[in-house]
């Protein structure tokens, strides 16, 4: 049974496709906690509702990144997880707290990686005129954005699309390859060499 954290910084819908997919597929997991650095995020309450323990560490309360991802990892492990979920969670994290969970911290980024990493990956994709966008679910490493990859979507750029509705058809995506992604590491069927990821049966 793999425990699983997730954070989050607002609504949480991601959080909310994993946590649903993950009960209606009966994973041999458990959502173990979904931690917050923003108390007001509309997705603890969600969270709370399903029995699942939550948790808030605001992030404004710190002087600097390094004092909030120390005490961020503290209440995390905590719990003991085998993965961290990375989930709308609005933080570039540490080094040194990307390496205290090497191969167990997966985020999933709003765009075909490496392709328009950072913020505003849809204006991105529009500025610069591909006819196809997406999404991707990789393992966290040190450098933004740039992971391991598991997983990805496609999704076609529409000429009258704008970044909300090209926003909206490309987290339809998420909500269905991060599920598979993080159930594929639930299952030990993720491997990783170097930097490439491979699936096994």
């Amino acid at each position: 049974m793999k425990k699983i954290v997730i954070l989050i910084s607002g609504r949480g819908s991601n959080m909310r496709a994993i946590v649903d997919v993950c009960i209606s597929q009966k994973w041999p997991a458990q959502i173990a906690a979904v931690i917050s650095n923003k108390a007001d995020a509309s997705g603890l309450a969600y969270a709370a509702g399903l029995g699942i323990d939550t948790a808030v560490v605001v992030s404004k309360e710190f002087s600097s990144r390094e004092a909030f991802d120390r005490v961020l990892q503290q209440k995390i492990d905590e719990y003991s997880p085998d993965l961290v979920v990375l989930a709308g969670f609005m933080r570039i994290l540490t080094p040194a707290f990307v390496e205290h969970y090497a191969g167990r911290l997966l985020n999933i980024h709003p765009s075909l990686l490496p392709s328009f990493t950072g913020l505003a990956t849809h204006r991105q994709a529009l500025d610069a005129g591909v006819k196809v966008h997406g999404a991707t679910v990789h393992f966290v490493t040190a450098e933004l954005d740039h992971g391991p990859i598991v997983a990805q979507a496609v999704v076609p750029v529409n000429a009258d699309d704008t970044e909300d509705s090209l926003a909206l058809r490309v987290l339809e995506q998420e909500h269905a390859i991060y599920p598979q992604a993080v159930r594929l590491f639930v299952e030990d069927k993720i491997n990783i060499t170097g930097h490439i990821v491979t699936v096994s049966e």
